[in-house]
């Protein structure tokens, strides 16, 4: 194992050494810098910087640097555009072999109200219509009505390609993929559980948030570990210009932050708690049934930056989260669970030159799950632990405006420990210790300014079972006029993990790794799209794709008990793929904009163990997904805000018929079930329309916003499931269990100073 982390590292070393080789090769001109909010000092990830009246551009990096090389001596207008900011336009005046640094500062953009005309974006940003990705605006997702909170997660289900289980659950299925299959990065660490309120909604405060991007696949060789998408998320780095604050009360949870300058850079600190206890403490004494005697969650985002000098910057951030329940379930039997993450990341920016730049992060995740449950006398507990301590290194080069390299390392300590425990007697006690490793390298080549070809391969070692694997990945585009774009792109991804999962209650959900004779999960995706932009701003995507998922290892359901099992007989091993067209559209007309998302999707699964090994529809597959949502500034202080969602009926097993043994050796009747096939039948089609008005004014100085929403605004009574019950005369009854099965309010009142 030591051999061969030695050898990524040497990989990792030679393509440096090509990179600084290539740099005393480099005699061009170039112009550099960060890219940054005007009036917070908050880099911009991903700008869009290019060379006025030409096709020589770039976008940001994940830092908010941006570098264009190749330049000859002379006169030039680089312009700057970022989606909600002012362009900027910048002359500069470059010498021959002149290595210019140019930080540019965006203004917000100001709409007004008058206007007929369209207004949104109208440059088409390079990392905007890269294959697969898309962002969501931290604006958008505060904005958009939510059953609680403002929710990250909740609005990436938005776009298409992306679906969820039902109303009560934030994870993410994306094309085909269970959540277990999407990388979630906060600040470049990974997080394995971000759920609150049994999965009600995700772990991530949109007002810590900076930005966040979604890569649904074919996504290049810097990302690894999963064989389906990444959600890349990170903390905003602070006001760089003035101390400023916000406030959140809402009927449910509230939120504040609170951020500023130091001497040598920015801190950011928020905090969101659950504010349900009065609620709770009104259904009490109404003596509703199963009201829980506590019921809370709070989580904090925290991040503080030190610029030593131009070219070295420090940051380093926190997360910390928890869920407390202690719930009465009925005469007797009561339930206890607390279960949360906690992230610690400290990055080191480095520019080792304008052409050559790089990000040095330590990284550290935990997540803890510890349900208890009793009945009358009896005590059942488990305990479920996650840790994952890492050290990363990118780095990025930039010779000339036709090439440009990535590689880099993640190299880590995964630990795991599982112990169940039922009246005294172990069930299950299960340990993995684990090093990781992946090193990457990534080329990209521009023969033409209408040709753009990105290869790369990973590799990813996991000493568990002693895995070694390598994933080569490839994408091109071509641009077809200056604002048609034609894309394909493939890869192969492993995935080291699994989930075992509660779709109803995500605080017992359970990590497991691969091990020796239990074979790691892989995959082949290719995606080809077609991205279009007008002059005015409107953007139409299209895109298609088909990946496939082998060695799907997963707890075996049908266990009767795993006590004394050898690990690798606690799995059954399947295969899967999943195949999809999605188009979506965005713009803004006046005082009207949005984007609308439509997806045909198919995904199957097949295990040994489930409906005689022949393919069947997961519970998350829906053929078809219709997203709209849409914005209207009223006045200037009044602006609408609506969202419909249609959704083909998710799978389900009918039951069919009942039999009964009438010659039973047994003093009772035996009875029996038999069903339809596995997921064999449809619930009825789900759609569903929230609406939400935002009044924005003043109040003490500061910037005040009241929001009033109602979420499922015409009483559609979507069904969550059918219970049955079977009666002793041996007829069926059938119960609809609804999602929202009312049309719910919601007020929030926030205050930023």
């Amino acid at each position: 194992m030591l051999l061969r982390t030695t050898a990524h590292v040497k990989v990792v070393l030679l393509i440096l050494g090509m990179m600084l080789g290539s740099t005393a090769r480099a005699q061009d001109a170039s112009v550099s810098g960060f890219v940054r909010d005007a009036e917070t000092g908050e880099t911009l990830l991903l700008a869009n910087v290019r060379i006025k009246d030409t096709l020589i551009g770039a976008a940001s990096n994940t830092s908010g640097y941006y570098t264009l090389t190749g330049l000859e001596a002379g006169d030039y207008v680089i312009q700057y555009s970022y989606i909600g900011y002012e362009t900027l336009e910048l002359e500069i005046r470059l010498a021959a072999g002149e290595s210019l640094r140019r930080d540019a500062d965006l203004a917000p953009q100001q709409f007004e109200v008058d206007e007929v005309v369209v207004t949104a974006e109208a440059d088409s940003e390079e990392e905007q219509r890269r294959l697969g990705v898309s962002k969501m605006q931290t604006a958008t997702i505060r904005q958009l009505p939510t059953i609680l909170e403002p929710d990250v997660f909740r609005s990436l289900q938005l776009l298409p390609g992306v679906k969820s289980a039902s109303d009560f659950s934030s994870g993410l299925y994306i094309r085909g993929g269970s959540p277990d299959q999407t990388l979630i990065l906060l600040d470049r660490t990974a997080v394995y559980n971000p759920t609150h309120f049994f999965g009600l909604f995700s772990t991530f405060n949109p007002d810590a948030i900076k930005d966040v991007r979604l890569y649904k696949g074919a996504y290049g060789a810097e990302y690894g570990g999963r064989i389906g998408s990444v959600v890349d998320i990170y903390n905003k780095d602070g006001n760089r210009r003035e101390n400023a604050g916000s406030v959140s009360l809402g009927l449910l949870a509230s939120r504040a932050l609170i951020e500023g300058p130091h001497k040598k850079g920015s801190w950011m600190l928020a905090v969101r708690r659950s504010t349900v206890e009065p609620l709770l403490a009104i259904a009490r004494n109404a003596d509703v049934e199963g009201i829980p005697n506590t019921f809370y969650f709070y989580d904090a985002n925290g991040k503080v930056n030190f610029d030593l000098d131009e070219n070295n910057r420090i940051s380093t951030s926190f997360y910390v989260g928890q869920d407390v329940v202690d719930v009465p379930i009925a005469e007797g039997v009561a339930a206890k669970l607390r279960y949360g993450n906690r992230t610690v990341s400290t990055n080191w920016t480095h520019l080792f030159s304008e052409r050559l730049f790089s990000n040095f992060t330590l990284t550290g995740s935990q997540y803890f799950s510890k349900p208890e449950f009793e009945f009358a006398t009896t005590e059942v507990f488990q305990t479920n632990d996650v840790w994952d301590y890492s050290i990363k290194g990118d780095f990025e080069f930039l010779p000339d405006s036709r090439h440009a390299w990535k590689a880099g390392f993640w190299a880590g300590n995964y630990r795991f420990d599982f112990r169940s425990v039922f009246d005294g007697l172990e069930g299950l006690n299960l340990r993995t210790r684990a090093i990781y490793t992946n090193v990457f390298g990534e080329y990209v080549f521009r023969p033409t300014a209408d040709w753009t070809i990105t290869s790369g391969i990973r590799g990813a070692y996991f000493s568990d079972g002693d895995y070694l694997r390598f994933e080569p990945r490839l994408s091109v585009e071509r641009r077809l006029t200056d604002r048609l774009f034609a894309q394909v792109g493939m890869g192969r991804y492993h995935q080291f993990l699994t989930l075992v999962t509660n779709e109803a209650f995500s605080g017992l959900d359970t990590w497991l790794s691969a091990a020796e004779n239990v074979q790691p999960a892989f995959g082949d995706q290719i995606v080809t799209g077609l991205k279009f932009a007008t002059d005015s701003g409107f953007r139409v995507e299209w895109e298609g794709y088909y990946r496939t998922m082998n060695d799907l290892f997963s707890l075996n359901p049908f266990l009767p008990d795993v006590a004394g099992l050898d690990y690798e007989d606690l799995f059954h091993v399947g295969e899967g793929y999943a195949t999809g067209s999605e188009l979506f559209l965005q713009g803004r007309i006046g005082r009207f904009s949005g984007f609308a998302g439509y997806t045909y999707g198919l995904t199957k699964r097949r295990f040994p163990t489930i409906n005689e090994n022949e393919y069947y529809a997961p519970k998350y597959d829906r053929t078809h997904d219709v997203n709209v949502t849409t914005t209207a500034r009223i006045t200037r202080k009044w602006e609408f805000t609506s969202v419909f969602t249609y959704a083909t009926g998710q799978a389900y097993t009918r039951p069919s018929s009942q039999y009964r043994l009438g010659n039973s050796p047994f003093e009772a009747q035996q009875t029996d079930v038999l069903v339809s096939p596995f997921n064999g039948a449809r619930l009825p089609a789900y759609h569903r329309l929230d609406i939400g008005f935002t009044r924005k004014g003043k109040l003490f100085g500061g910037d005040s916003e009241l929001q009033l929403q109602v979420i499922n605004a015409y009483n559609r009574r979507n069904i969550w499931f059918y219970f049955y019950e079977f009666e002793d005369d041996g007829s069926v009854s059938r119960e609809v269990v609804p999602q929202i099965p009312v049309p719910v309010p919601n007020i929030s009142y926030t205050l930023r100073f």
